[in-house]
C-alpha cells in the first residue's frame, strides 16, 4: 500500500526580520529563487513568495522582482508558485492624525495589492481575510476590499489560499466561499503563533480545523519555536504543512538554519516518522485541485 502524500510549502522569505536575525535569509530575486529550488529538491512542491528590495532588504511590491523570481523558478522546475498579497496591509499610526501613517506602513488600495498576481498569474496566491494587531503594526484587511480582491483573483484563474490567523477569520473565509468569490474546494492556511493572533497549541489547531468547511484543503504553520510542533500536529490532523524562513529562522533551539532546504528536510523527516510522504508537484496539483 502506498503512503499518504502531503503537500509541503516553503515560505522562503517574509516581510519581517532581516539578515541580523539570520545571515542566510534570501533577499535578492536570485537568492529567493535558488533557495526555493533547493527546497524543492528536498521535498517542497509549492513556494510562497515575498520579494525584498535588493538594496535595503525591506519588503517590496515591485512586479519586476516578482517576475524575476518566477522566471528563475519556472526555468528550472515545475514547482508551484504562491505569491503573497499581504504586502499592502500594514498600518502604523503616526500618533498625530487618526489615519496618519508612520514610516513602515504599507497600506494601499486593493488594486495595488493584487496587481502582480493579475499580471503574472501564478497558480496560487495568498489572501489574508481578516484584520488584527500583528506584532508592532495593524494588519488591515477591510472586508469590502477583501471581497474585491477575492473576486478579481478568481476571475484571473488563480487559486487563493485563505490565510486565517484567528477564529473570526474563518468566518470571513466561509463568507467568501458561500458568496461564490472563492471556488470550492477552498485552500486554507492556519497561521498560528503570530503575536496577537491564535496561539499555537494542539487545542487551538483542533478548534480551527474543526471550524473549517468540510471540503477545505488546509495546512498549518507555527512561527518561531512552535514551527515543528505545528508541523507534527498538522500532519496528525490530516493537514498539509508549511515551513521556511518567513516563519522560523532556526533549525532547532540555538541553531540558526543554514537554508530553507534544511527546514524542509526536517519537515520531511517528521512526515516520514509519521508514515507520510511529501507529494511531488504533479501529486500536489491533484491534492490541491489545481
Amino acid at each position: 500500500m502506498s503512503k499518504e502524500k502531503l503537500v509541503i510549502t516553503v515560505a522562503v522569505t517574509g516581510g519581517m526580520g532581516d539578515r541580523k536575525s539570520n545571515p542566510n535569509l534570501p533577499v535578492t530575486p536570485r537568492e529567493i529563487a535558488d533557495s526555493a529550488l533547493e527546497a524543492h529538491k528536498a521535498g517542497a512542491a509549492v513556494v510562497h513568495v515575498h520579494v525584498r528590495d535588493p538594496e535595503t532588504s525591506l519588503p517590496s511590491s515591485n512586479i519586476k522582482l516578482y517576475q524575476e523570481v518566477m522566471e528563475r523558478i519556472r526555468d528550472n522546475s515545475d514547482m508551484m508558485i504562491n505569491l503573497t498579497t499581504g504586502w499592502g496591509a500594514r498600518f502604523i499610526p503616526d500618533g498625530k492624525d487618526p489615519i496618519g501613517m508612520a514610516p513602515g506602513s504599507t497600506l494601499c488600495h486593493p488594486e495595488k495589492r493584487i496587481e502582480h498576481v493579475l499580471h503574472l498569474k501564478p497558480e496560487i496566491c495568498s489572501l489574508d481575510v481578516g484584520s488584527m494587531d500583528f506584532g508592532p503594526h495593524v494588519f488591515v484587511n477591510y472586508l469590502p476590499y477583501t471581497e474585491f480582491m477575492a473576486q478579481k483573483i478568481q476571475d484571473a484563474g488563480v487559486k487563493p489560499e485563505l490565510e486565517v490567523f484567528d477564529m473570526g477569520h474563518i468566518e470571513i473565509a466561509k463568507h467568501l466561499i458561500n458568496t461564490g468569490r472563492v471556488k470550492r474546494p477552498p485552500l486554507v492556511q492556519l497561521c498560528m503563533g503570530v503575536k496577537w493572533g491564535m496561539t499555537s497549541t494542539t487545542e487551538n489547531m483542533v478548534t480551527m480545523k474543526n471550524a473549517l468547511p468540510e471540503d477545505a484543503i488546509w495546512a498549518a504553520f507555527g512561527v518561531g519555536p512552535t514551527g515543528y510542533p505545528s508541523v507534527t500536529q498538522s500532519i496528525l490532523l490530516g493537514g498539509n504543512v508549511r515551513v521556511g524562513m518567513e516563519d522560523n529562522f532556526y533549525l532547532e533551539k540555538g541553531v540558526p538554519a543554514k537554508s530553507n532546504r534544511e527546514l524542509v528536510e526536517k519537515a520531511v523527516a517528521i512526515m516520514r516518522l509519521l508514515g507520510k510522504e511529501p507529494a511531488t508537484v504533479q501529486e500536489a496539483r491533484k491534492l490541491l485541485h489545481l
